[in-house]
């Protein structure tokens, strides 16, 4: 199974526009309710824009998140709530910017 998954996975890198339905083709022996377990559950892909994008974090993603955490927080102790009163929120998503690329 890790040999299949690991073949999915390739495919996916090789074109990331490809769909489940266009999967199915290259792996016929695989029914389409399997492959998409695959790319979603094992691989951790999701469709966006349509591309097939992974969406865990890198460890550099998680760098850069400790690290602006550690200087909100240096911020917050030298000062306190006047620092609080400039911050402007969003929601709690953690998003990978990816460039599209064109459709034509």
């Amino acid at each position: 199974m890790m040999i299949l998954v690991a073949k999915v996975n390739d495919k996916i890198r090789e074109n990331s526009r490809f769909t489940i339905r266009m999967l199915c083709d290259e792996f016929p022996q695989i029914s389409k309710t399997v492959l998409h377990e695959i790319v979603t559950n094992r691989l951790n892909y999701r469709k966006l824009c349509s591309r097939w994008v992974p969406k865990m974090l890198t460890d550099v993603h998680k760098t850069k998140g400790l690290s602006s955490a550690l200087t909100f927080f240096t911020r917050y102790s030298e000062e306190g709530n006047d620092f609080l009163n400039k911050i402007v929120t969003g929601d709690e998503s953690s998003i990978c910017h990816v460039t599209p690329e064109s459709k034509q």
